[in-house]
């Protein structure tokens, strides 16, 4: 199973062979994205200050027959963005081809790496570890629902390659008390896949108002939360099951975990080394010798 790209995805692809009136429509539609597209043609052109014939070039360009076809491509990927597991597992079971199910995993997970990381703009990557890594900063990291084994996996990580780290617990009840204590240029690292949860991006506001950037990692749909984002990171996460994987999404929190280290190192060998020496003191591991 490949998962299809998103009409975000083809709109970056095509971009550097737009006309600068279909840019202008391009970005209106990034900038509220699906909603912009969901309008007619006509209102859709207004909203964006374009003419009308301008918005049909821009879909044919896109390789969609017309309009109707680019709205329907936008309306499914909010169904898609929005369905749970039952409607997800029909979904792969219908289209599912004959072949083992360790065999369709590979081919899904693989595809998903391939997407995710092909999407990746190197700059962005950058910025975000760069930030991870200002210890000037506090780098707070929270995770929802499923994500916050991931927020939890990054925080144990990181926590080992820099100092001042805070894990908010996933718990919305508690965030007050965290944004309470937040400070202009301090880091939130953020995770939210489909269904996006509508604490987080309470949260992000909240942050955002507070002068926090935030790093989103996301799904290949884009969470709310994007809007609030400094750095958003498009994971794809289908697999032939009724949950979506994590496989791609830990991929990429692990290089930006290994991105931060290089960045501080030798100051992360020096926390390293005082590290395992307070592991031998407590003999929380088995020394082999």
């Amino acid at each position: 199973m490949t998962s299809r790209p998103t009409v975000r995805d083809t709109i970056r692809e095509h971009y550097p062979a737009l006309t600068r009136t279909e840019r202008k429509f391009a970005q209106a539609l990034l900038a509220n994205y699906p909603a912009a597209g969901l309008a007619s043609i006509t209102a859709a052109a207004k909203n964006s200050d374009v003419s009308t014939p301008t918005v049909a070039r821009l879909v044919q360009k896109l390789g969609f027959r017309g309009y109707p076809q680019f709205q329907r491509a936008l309306l499914d990927e909010l169904e898609a963005a929005g369905s749970g597991p039952a409607q997800r597992r029909e979904q792969w079971a219908s289209e599912a081809p004959e072949a083992h199910l360790l065999n369709r995993f590979a081919q899904a997970v693989t595809g998903n790496l391939e997407q995710t990381f092909a999407n990746i703009d190197t700059g962005c990557f950058d910025g975000a570890v760069r930030l991870m890594a200002d210890t000037a900063q506090r780098l707070y990291i929270v995770g929802g629902r499923i994500t916050r084994a991931l927020a939890d996996y990054g925080f144990t990580h990181l926590q080992a390659v820099r100092p001042k780290i805070t894990h908010m617990t996933s718990s919305s009840g508690t965030w007050p008390h965290y944004v309470l204590d937040m400070k202009p240029g301090e880091t939130l690292l953020m995770f939210d896949i489909r269904r996006y949860e509508t604490n987080l991006e309470r949260l992000a506001e909240l942050a955002t108002k507070r002068g926090v950037r935030i790093i989103l990692i996301t799904d290949q749909w884009g969470s709310p939360v994007s809007a609030q984002a400094d750095f958003v990171f498009n994971c794809w996460v289908e697999i032939p099951s009724a949950w979506d994987s994590n496989i791609a999404t830990m991929m990429l929190l692990e290089a930006m975990i290994a991105g931060v280290q290089e960045r501080r190192w030798p100051e992360t060998r020096e926390r390293y080394e005082r590290l395992d020496e307070l592991f031998d003191t407590t003999r929380l591991f088995r020394k082999f010798v």
